[in-house]
């Protein structure tokens, strides 16, 4: 019988999902009677149970700081454990907005203009709100450097910037970012292949934390994506570049805006949701991959390789 350990919760601020995750892939794996599960939030005891469980693989399903940022990763290295989705390097990457934006820039992957700002400088605040006019241009998007599934993300223009920075003077760091306006599209990446493409209509301004997890939203997914097959491929294409670039391992998700016939990534997840509203098992399911065998494939790409 295969040993499971999967790993749920953690201290993020996305910790609620990860666990209502959990819940749901622990449902659909245990119809599998050759498998023995345990669910185990990654506290100061988790080494403990880690030695004493001796899993054949993690299953990672955590989100957010210290669940896809490469410390859990790098502890799971040290024990020699096999885990699933990205390794410690590509982890921390993907998850910091500003470094795998510079790598989408280099590799001449098109990417909203950004600019990095930190709480520490002393810089006038009329002076930032001009320097942010003239570099990228209002409305923009305020966002923390490395948090997931839109934690405090924002849309703001000038008579509202400086009320926004002031709710986010908790990270020190935030990425602020041009808006892009157009249409949401999502791109999925599972073992170095292209899974397929979804579009977003959220009913509310973006797609932000309740259109994502929250059912009384009502987003609309559109699925298949009403683009050319050029198009298509193009984006599809990006995605798995980005996949690539990143090193990421497993399974990915890569978040456009398409605005005059340009495709715009947003950033690139290296551990996307699987709840019931998550978007890469709708994406699996539509190309007739159940949520069991999704699950089963991303074990399978279960490794220890940094």
């Amino acid at each position: 019988m295969k040993k499971i350990l999967i790993l749920a919760g953690g201290y993020s601020k996305e910790k609620e999902i990860s666990i209502k995750t959990a819940k749901s892939v622990f449902r659909e794996l245990n119809k599998d009677k050759k498998y023995n599960i345990k669910v185990v939030n990654p506290d100061g005891k988790f080494v403990e149970v880690l030695r004493k469980f001796k899993p054949n693989n993690v299953l990672n399903l955590l989100h957010g700081r210290y669940g896809e940022d490469g410390y859990i990763q790098a502890i799971l290295e040290s024990e020699k454990v096999k885990y699933t989705h990205s390794g410690v390097l590509s982890s921390s990457i993907a998850i910091d907005k500003e470094l795998s934006k510079k790598i989408f820039i280099k590799n001449n992957i098109l990417t909203p203009k950004y600019f990095k700002y930190s709480y520490k400088s002393n810089i006038n605040k009329l002076k930032l709100i001009n320097n942010l006019q003239k570099v990228i241009g209002f409305p923009l998007v305020v966002k923390p450097l490395n948090e997931g599934s839109s934690v405090n993300v924002f849309i703001c223009h000038k008579y509202n910037i400086l009320r926004t920075l002031k709710k986010l003077n908790e990270y020190g760091e935030i990425l602020i970012e041009k808006y892009i306006p157009g249409r949401e599209i999502q791109v999925a990446i599972l073992s170095n292949r292209i899974l397929g493409a979804i579009e977003l209509k959220p009913k509310r301004k973006f797609y932000d934390y309740d259109a994502k997890y929250n059912p009384k939203a009502k987003t609309e997914h559109i699925i298949p994506v009403d683009i050319t097959k050029t198009q298509y491929k193009k984006v599809t294409n990006i995605a798995l570049r980005a996949h690539k670039i990143l090193k990421c391992r497993g399974v990915s998700r890569s978040d456009f805006r398409f605005y005059q016939n340009k495709f715009y990534l947003l950033e690139t997840n290296s551990q996307p949701g699987m709840t019931s509203l998550s978007l890469v098992p709708e994406i699996a399911k539509f190309n007739n991959i159940t949520f069991k065998n999704l699950i089963k494939k991303i074990l399978e790409d279960a490794s220890i390789k940094k």
